[in-house]
């Protein structure tokens, strides 16, 4: 489950649309908390770092890449934001906001996925997911705005 405010929700869908048709990518901070007995990881959206998709050119249109350069960076903010990275979010140009096999492939379990659906450069859809712990499928995750 992850929450996140509307003025969070509405800077990834902008992001989204900045840089449609080519992929958006950024990182999640927040908090994380178990909830019921820790049974299910509960987040807390607190702020976005947008960042560059470091894909080839001819590939941004339906690939992002975060270098590790940048999540070595990211993490630093993260501790001095006082906060975790809980995620990370893209968009899907002219597709729909469900994780693709490549998504999945480079996908890690725990962390938040949100997907934007940019459709003729608006926004349209916002879906989340987190990955299996095998690795194997993405589960829907319940998104509350708040």
């Amino acid at each position: 489950m992850i929450y996140i405010t509307r003025e969070l929700e509405q800077q990834i869908r902008r992001e989204g649309e900045k840089y449609y048709p080519d992929e958006c990518c950024g990182i999640l901070f927040g908090e994380l908390s178990e909830q019921d007995s820790g049974s299910q990881t509960v987040k807390r959206v607190k702020s976005l770092l947008p960042v560059v998709n470091s894909f080839s050119d001819g590939e941004r249109y339906h690939r992002f890449l975060i270098t590790p350069e940048t999540m070595l960076q990211a993490e630093l903010e993260a501790r001095r934001r006082g906060q975790d990275i809980v995620g990370f979010y893209h968009s899907h140009p002219d597709h729909p906001a469900i994780p693709s096999e490549y998504d999945r492939a480079h996908a890690l379990p725990v962390y938040s996925y949100v997907i934007t659906a940019v459709a003729a450069n608006v926004a349209v859809e916002l879906n989340s997911f987190e990955l299996s712990s095998d690795k194997h499928i993405f589960y829907p995750e319940e998104i509350h705005i708040i």
